[in-house]
């Protein structure tokens, strides 16, 4: 397997599963700038919209979206419990999370990433955004993770996402900072996955600590 990659972004969260599952797969990063993966690739080959995660399958085929990415992943070592089963009632729990994850955070981020382009939407975007991260942590009221006392693959999603609010580049150079100084079970709950020994390695492994 392949997964095309760019520091800090939403790939994390394949590659920190990845790690967790153990699972052997060539990393190629993306310069977001050329559109050039690391193998001199033009990224624009491998997926014509632009962006990250990719995740490559030894036949070729190639998954483009991030969710179904974290599933596929998941479900190819479903003894380790990163996805519950499916056809249960945690695993829809589970494609609540996701799906939520990519509307509500992922996109909400888009306006301050591009704030130049957002203009004024972005006093609208930010406030949002923050409501939605102070509800989630409400639901994390309690619990270890997002679907509970385990760690799952929506738990990779939204650390990546999260990270975005607090990395200093980001910061520096968008209007992403999103602060969570009043959400304890949120903070809480972002050290005790930061700590993780797969979210170390991929944190090492894409520059990022």
């Amino acid at each position: 397997m392949k997964l095309y990659y760019i520091p800090g972004s939403c790939s994390l969260a394949p590659h920190i599963v990845l790690k967790e599952l153990g699972l052997d797969a060539t990393l190629l990063k993306v310069d977001h700038r050329t559109h050039r993966a690391e193998d001199g690739a033009d990224f624009l080959d491998v997926n014509p919209l632009g962006y990250v995660p990719v995740l490559e399958l030894d036949d070729g085929s190639r998954f483009h979206e991030g969710p179904a990415i974290l599933q596929y992943l998941a479900d190819l070592k479903p003894e380790l419990g990163l996805a519950p089963r499916n056809g249960t009632l945690q695993s829809y729990r589970l494609q609540e999370w996701l799906s939520f994850l990519t509307s509500e955070i992922h996109k909400g981020f888009i306006p301050l990433l591009y704030a130049g382009l957002a203009g004024k939407y972005v006093e609208t975007a930010k406030p949002k955004l923050q409501q939605r991260f102070a509800w989630i942590d409400a639901q994390l009221a309690g619990r270890q993770f997002l679907l509970g006392d385990s760690f799952s693959v929506a738990d990779a999603y939204l650390f990546a996402l999260t990270g975005w609010g607090q990395a200093a580049w980001l910061k520096s150079t968008f209007k992403a900072d999103i602060h969570f100084d009043e959400l304890g079970n949120l903070q809480a709950w972002y050290r005790r996955v930061r700590q993780r020994p797969a979210v170390q390695r991929a944190l090492t492994a894409e520059g990022l600590e």
